[in-house]
């Protein structure tokens, strides 16, 4: 240790610290034991541990934070995705209104979530925003499902013939498992999920041809479907889908686009049918569903024999 000349004390901390760490450097190039020994003993619990780059590369994680669902893209997915199973599977009609606040009651989220996710089911054409009256499930006009039907005929076609082009191995067996899957929903009873596996049978079906766009307006087409059949669905409820869906996988693995297309085409003039788009059929005038009564009543009160 050196003592300064005019007090007989150290150098200071700093003029030490200097001295040390050029002894450190020394030390390296030398290949001192005494660095050998700082290195691997004093200092190698705060050195951090070097981690493959192959590792490095991976993306990172977001955690979700302690006591709740998540951040909230992700509770926007979940509420998004819940009310859209429910319009798939028709347990919510053609005009159920959607109070926000008993749907964040429902899912434990804020309002703000609650909007997030109508709003994206409203640009898919399912839900309904009213300024100043809340949000409603979206009931389609008869104008408006012959409309949607047209695109969807049109949309269907595109898909298949993408489908028999870049349909795997793979998502063909997806597609088999979910037939499987909707003919057992509807064998035991389940109209609910079968209706919605065949709704996602068609968005399976669009992810097979591998075009981005298409997928998006599928998604949209299926769920304003669900809500034409709930709405103009005539008294014949049967359902033989899970057969047309088994056929339409057969042609697509063997590649004949034709036969892919001419199947699809059928497939959607029997959901057609099953429509009653009358115009005339039903109104919400009350003067016109009653009228028959009006012609025969004659004048000043009388009451009406049920």
């Amino acid at each position: 240790m050196q003592y300064s000349r005019r007090r007989k004390q150290p150098y200071s901390v700093l003029a030490q610290w200097v001295v040390y760490n050029v002894h450190c450097f020394y030390a390296i190039l030398a290949s001192d034991p005494l660095y050998a020994y700082y290195s691997q003993r004093q200092f190698a619990a705060v050195l951090p541990t070097r981690v493959p780059m192959n590792e490095q590369l991976q993306p990172l994680k977001k955690q979700p934070r302690a006591g709740k669902a998540g951040r909230s893209g992700t509770q926007d997915d979940i509420v998004y995705a819940h009310i859209f199973e429910a319009i798939l599977e028709q347990r919510l009609a053609p005009g159920t209104k959607l109070s926000e606040e008993a749907l964040g009651e429902i899912f434990g989220v804020s309002r703000t979530i609650i909007r997030r996710a109508l709003s994206r089911l409203a640009h898919e054409g399912v839900v309904l925003l009213r300024p100043n009256r809340g949000a409603v499930v979206a009931s389609p006009s008869v104008e408006e499902a012959r409309q949607v039907f047209l695109a969807r005929r049109l949309v269907e076609r595109a898909i298949t013939e993408l489908a028999v082009q870049h349909a795997s191995a793979e998502e063909l067996a997806q597609l088999r498992q979910m037939v499987n899957d909707e003919r057992d929903s509807f064998s035991r009873g389940d109209r609910g999920a079968g209706i919605r596996l065949s709704g996602e049978f068609h968005l399976k079906l669009a992810e097979a041809a591998k075009n981005a766009p298409l997928i998006s307006f599928q998604r949209s087409l299926v769920s304003q479907t669900s809500l034409i059949i709930a709405q103009y669905e005539s008294g014949n409820r049967s359902h033989c889908s899970y057969d047309e869906h088994t056929q339409l996988i057969d042609a697509i693995e063997a590649r004949d686009a034709a036969l892919a297309v001419n199947l699809m085409m059928h497939h959607m003039d029997h959901i057609d049918s099953k429509l009653n788009l009358d115009e005339e059929s039903a109104s919400d005038d009350l003067h016109a569903v009653f009228s028959h009564l009006l012609q025969t009543k004659k004048p000043g009160r009388s009451s009406i024999k049920l």
